[in-house]
């Protein structure tokens, strides 16, 4: 058979599209359109109408490189990357493996430990919970946050801090140590990895795990830490948001947050908070409300802790929520004055 695979290799994305949809005649190509959006057809509509003359040749090699690909693809959800890879290494040879399967993972984005964010949380507490703290700080490094979250309140005290550390720590981990780190944990994927040097980790990854844990667990890492290295500890402290820190908010970006705060929540968030933080509240209403948030929180009686932090961190997504839309500004040290 031909190479025919490298005449196609000076195409872009649409140009290839075009040819293929030629290739593949009209009826086929209205199916294939029914599952792109406007600007992808208008693109390949426009490469299709300036295309006058297509060559055999050209169709051969793009149709090659779609059917390598489409294979390369079906190969990696049945069996992984690695056989994939050994497949196509016995077809078309080790050099053209490596380039479908480069291409494909990255429109792909394949990451490390893919089967680990399939599995349960709790059992994968179980899984990792003895493994030498910089494993499951890569590990965690890659879940989603919330699965990394519900890991991190499992582990021990001593080890949340130590992982939390690992985690902000962490920059750029080499691909020969994730793929070793993958055959122990799961041999049968050992592999599902791109090519290149990975960045996950580092400060803004270990605030988003601690902004999703129980307030003891976060509260018990950022102390530790503070005795540990006192100078991440602030890094970290800087990027996240805690209901206290109600008071670094201004008057009219509280008094947003108030207006989409439950009441409810609000009343049980503030029960033993401290004093500056309810004047600051208090501030911010007017003196009916305050008055009447007094007298609920006065009439509540004896509340768990629990209730209490659930409550608070109602308020504070509330805050997150605005913070992202752009609504409010939250201050957080040097460098975040407002101007007037």
């Amino acid at each position: 058979m031909p190479d025919m695979y490298g005449d196609s290799k000076n195409m872009t994305a649409h140009e290839k599209a075009a040819i293929l949809f030629i290739a593949i005649g009209g009826e086929y190509a209205a199916k294939l359109f029914e599952h792109m959006d406007d600007d992808e057809i208008e693109s390949i509509t426009l490469e299709i109408a300036n295309n006058k003359q297509v060559s055999a040749e050209q169709k051969a090699a793009v149709m090659s490189e779609f059917y390598q690909m489409a294979m390369a693809r079906d190969y990696i959800s049945t069996g992984g990357l690695e056989y994939a890879q050994n497949v196509l290494e016995k077809a078309l040879g080790a050099d053209r493996a490596m380039d479908i399967l480069n291409r494909l993972t990255t429109s792909l984005q394949v990451r490390p430990f893919d089967f680990l964010r399939k599995t349960d949380p709790s059992q994968l507490l179980n899984f990792i919970q003895n493994e030498h703290p910089q494993t499951i700080a890569l590990v965690m490094a890659y879940l989603e946050p919330d699965q990394a979250a519900i890991i991190m309140s499992g582990l021990s005290p001593d080890s949340q801090a130590d992982v939390a550390k690992r985690i902000a720590m962490m920059d750029r981990t080499s691909p020969d140590v994730i793929r070793e780190v993958e055959r122990v944990l799961e041999r049968k994927l050992s592999s599902m990895m791109t090519q290149d040097f990975t960045t996950a980790g580092g400060i803004p990854a270990v605030v988003e795990v601690l902004n999703r844990v129980d307030r003891t667990t976060e509260k018990a890492i950022i102390e530790s830490m503070e005795v540990d290295d006192p100078e991440l500890a602030e890094e970290i402290k800087k990027l996240m948001f805690v209901f206290e820190d109600i008071v670094m908010l201004d008057d009219r970006s509280l008094q947003m947050v108030l207006r989409d705060v439950d009441t409810k929540d609000l009343s049980l968030a503030m029960k033993a908070t401290p004093q500056e933080v309810s004047e600051k509240i208090y501030k911010n209403m007017s003196k009916r409300a305050a008055d009447m948030l007094r007298e609920e929180i006065e009439y509540m009686g004896p509340v768990k802790i629990r209730d209490v932090e659930e409550a608070q961190l109602k308020v504070v997504n509330v805050i997150r929520a605005l913070e992202e839309k752009g609504e409010i500004v939250i201050s957080r040290g040097q460098g975040d004055e407002m101007i007037v």
